[in-house]
Order: structure tokens, then sequence, then C-alpha cells
């Protein structure tokens, strides 16, 4: 199959739905060998019209179960090129005062540490193969600024930030790429009930309201910017956290819209 990743493999973490889908389905269409991984039921639909998609079961954030992904991706392909490290959990809105420790755990395992999982046994298996490598993680604008996701959400994506400047700098002469992207408000099924919510409330034109775009953005739009760090486009980019928001992080708040030559003061 000809195409931009005709000679990557890729394994995509996270891809039963949402982002995750749309970035495994995107690299096959560009005619990479796929490895679509998730802890839920959504990979079936994510693999159909991919019939050399390969999927497999397993929790990003247990160790064991991420070992044995890249074991799978290093048998069935013989080299891993691309590792996306996109399996996250939301921990929903609630306040400081209203979660629990466990609450907080089970954030940071899966966004956090599954982050760090991925990256220690993918680059592992890029450095002992040789010939470098990308590995991309689905951060947040939440890591980025306060107000975009609750308190857990929002520490473990600004640890992923982090973790990929640090993962950068120690792979440095490996020739492994380490980048992250930020998506901003985008319609997955971390996201549903706002989406429905604005809906029923007959508001959808107040999805995104906050960035210039004055819109929420799509999966797939996710998907172009792993795509485009992932391929030789990118290669002298590394270590960097990438905004996707529709110009959300641009600014800080201002009170009321803003127009063209109008001054505030």
């Amino acid at each position: 199959m000809s195409g931009r990743f005709a000679t990557r493999s890729v394994l995509v973490t996270g891809a039963g739905s949402g982002i995750g889908r749309a970035t495994a389905r995107l690299f096959a269409g560009e005619g990479a060998k796929v490895l679509a991984t998730d802890i839920g039921d959504g990979l079936v639909e994510t693999a159909d019209s991919y019939p050399d998609m390969l999927t497999m079961c397993g929790d990003a954030g247990n160790e064991q179960r991420v070992a044995d992904m890249v074991q799978k991706a290093l048998e069935e392909f013989g080299a891993l090129d691309v590792a996306v490290a996109n399996a996250g959990i939301s921990g929903g809105m609630a306040g400081i005062f209203d979660q629990t420790q466990r609450d907080w755990e089970e954030v940071l395992r899966v966004n956090l540490i599954g982050a760090f999982l991925a990256i220690k046994h993918t680059a592992r298996a890029m450095v002992d193969a040789g010939r470098g490598g990308v590995i991309i993680c689905t951060a947040s604008v939440a890591g980025l600024r306060a107000g975009a996701g609750g308190a857990a959400y929002s520490a473990s994506k600004a640890g992923v930030i982090n973790l990929v400047q640090t993962a950068a700098q120690q792979l440095g002469g490996t020739g492994i790429r380490v980048n992250a992207v930020c998506p901003g408000l985008i319609e997955t099924g971390m996201t549903h009930d706002v989406y429905q919510q604005a809906r029923a409330r007959g508001r959808e034109e107040a999805i995104g309201q906050l960035n210039p775009l004055r819109r929420g953005g799509a999966p797939d739009e996710i998907a172009r910017a792993i795509a485009f760090l992932a391929s030789d486009e990118a290669s002298y980019i590394n270590g960097q956290a990438l905004p996707v928001d529709g110009g959300l992080c641009s600014s800080l708040p201002f009170s009321g819209p803003r127009r063209l030559g109008e001054a505030r003061f």
C-alpha cells in the first residue's frame, strides 16, 4: 500500500474511540501497519474497513500490558517506528474538596503513568533497533492553563507535557523525537455530556465560544496534527507541546466580545 507512512509501523493506545480511533484510521489509511489498543470494546469499530489493522485489548496504565503491546507490535511488524500514547480518562469536573485520593490515583495512573510506560517501553524498542522513531503523547490545553478540566485531569496533563520534555532530553542522540499534542475542546466520548447538554438547551453555537474560531474541534483535526508530528515534515520538532485548540490558549481571558478596532481599558 502506498502512502505517507507506507514504511512505518505504529502503535496507538486509547484507539477504541475519539482521537485514538481517528489517529489509528488515519495512519492505516496512509499505508502504515497499525496496532490499535484500548481497554474498552470499541476496537472492532475502529478497525472496520481496515482489514490489515491489528487490535489488542489492554490497560495502558498497567506496565505488563504495555510491555505486551510493544512485544506484539515487534512480533507482527518487526519494528516499531511511531508510538501514540493517547489513552486517557477525564476524572470528571469535581472540585478539589470533592475528589478523593483514589480519584487522583486513577487519573494519574492512566493519564500520566500510562504515558510514562508508553515512552519507557516503546523508546526501549526503538533504541534497540537503532533507527530512531517518534513518540507522541496526547496532553491537553488543560495542562497549559487552568479552567479547561478538573484538577486531577489538568495536573496529569501538565505532567505529560513535562514528561515529554524530559524524555526528549534523556533520549538525546538516539534519533527518537518525543512531542505532545494539546487538544482543546474536541467532540469525543470524554466530552459527550458537554456537547449533549449544549444541544439539549439549544446552545450548540456556544460550544467553543472562547476560542477565536468560535467552534469545537473534531477528532480528525487532532489526528492530522499527530500525523504531522510523526511525519518527516516535523523532523526538527522535538520536546514540544503543540496546542490544537482553535486558538484558545493564545490569549488570557477577557471580558465580553472584542471586535477589531474596539479598545478596552
